[in-house]
């Protein structure tokens, strides 16, 4: 019922900045809380952040927080993370998710997940 495509990764030097994107299909945007995950290299997948489906609720993992944002445009059915003094653990391959509550993003229980797309920090 949702598809979910992600974009903006890219190659960008430690301390520079990146805004990824997620553009989903349907006309059930808003009723769905939405998340960032990351994967490094390796089978572990890792909570970035949560956004509720109206967005004024928000959660973010300890290692981001202070330098990434989600933010979500629900009449344009899209959902954002901007990324800030990246760092060269930041490097992973990040993937959109959406859920029922922004609970349920944070506790892992997703819905659909976005192909991924790919950010490398280098120094």
């Amino acid at each position: 019922q949702v598809q979910l495509v992600e974009s903006g990764g890219g190659l960008v030097q430690a301390g520079d900045s990146l805004r990824l994107s997620c553009a989903a299909s349907g006309r059930t945007f808003s009723s769905y809380a939405m998340g960032w995950f990351r994967r490094a290299p390796g089978p572990e997948r890792e909570f970035v952040a949560a956004i509720s489906g109206s967005g004024f609720d928000k959660n973010y993992a300890a290692s981001v927080k202070g330098r990434f944002t989600i933010s979500r445009d629900n009449a344009k059915n899209t959902v954002y993370l901007q990324m800030n003094s990246l760092k060269e653990e930041d490097t992973a391959v990040y993937y959109c998710a959406a859920a029922n509550t922004l609970w349920a993003v944070v506790s892992r229980s997703v819905n659909y997940w976005g192909q991924g797309t790919p950010v490398t920090v280098s120094s």
